[in-house]
């Protein structure tokens, strides 16, 4: 039997009543019916199993067991830095980096960005993916999607990796070793970062690395780093 994951802020075991559109998604979309698999999880990091109990106009109630820490996500805690995006471009970073295990997207605003700032709606909407993508996942945990800043604003988590074509250092030599428990990886827009803003960065203890000979678009750069960090045995 199909098990249904359905994000609720409050886990507990006992009944609960699913309003609003996960109750919608759940009855009208998938269609659940009294007995059906659930799999609950809060976004930070807890998930429950459970059962519906009854799918009605006024809800979808169910009945969960007591929950959990998951068992989804990554060792690493790694942050995506990555420069304004124009059209769908961000949304996809956030979409795949959610898939692969990323906990932190912060967007900023580079001198070469395609876009200098980003709409409250779009903000929303980038959020909503990070749900989704982490639903279809199975993660428990639902990355954050902070507000863009201006460059000289952008803090990182742990040690930070700023990709660079000419950098003299790979991503494997940085992280000889294993990597940090947390880390930050910083890509730029189309047309890379500008010298003096990897110099700024570089002030500031980021390290330059480059992913090879191949220069990667400004959406493929973040995804491969996040996936070389956190699925590097997949193979």
């Amino acid at each position: 039997m199909r098990t249904h994951r359905v994000l609720l802020p409050e886990l507990a075991a006992g009944r609960t009543t699913v309003t609003g559109a996960e109750a919608h998604h759940l009855r009208d979309v998938l269609r659940v019916r009294k007995g059906s698999s659930i799999e609950a999880f809060d976004g930070r990091g807890l998930e429950a199993s459970g059962r519906v109990v009854t799918a009605g106009p006024q809800g979808v109630e169910i009945e969960l067991d007591a929950p959990v820490r998951g068992t989804a996500e990554a060792a690493i805690e790694l942050t995506l830095a990555v420069a304004l995006l124009k059209g769908d471009k961000l949304a996809e970073v956030v979409r795949k980096g959610t898939e692969l295990g990323v906990v932190r997207f912060r967007p900023y605003v580079a001198r070469r960005a395609d876009a200098v700032s980003l709409a409250p709606t779009k903000l929303v909407r980038l959020r909503r993916v990070a749900e989704e993508a982490a639903k279809q996942s199975r993660r428990s945990l639902v990355p954050e999607v902070v507000d863009p800043v201006a460059l000289g604003e952008l803090t990182f988590d742990g040690r930070a990796l700023v990709a660079c074509p000419d950098a003299e250092s790979t991503l494997r030599v940085a992280l000889t070793g294993g990597p940090p428990e947390r880390l930050t990886l910083v890509t730029g827009p189309e047309g890379g970062l500008a010298d003096d803003e990897v110099a700024a960065l570089r002030a500031r203890g980021a390290r330059p690395i480059r992913l090879g000979a191949r220069i990667l678009r400004a959406e493929t750069a973040p995804v491969v780093l996040a996936a070389a960090v956190l699925v590097p045995d997949a193979l």
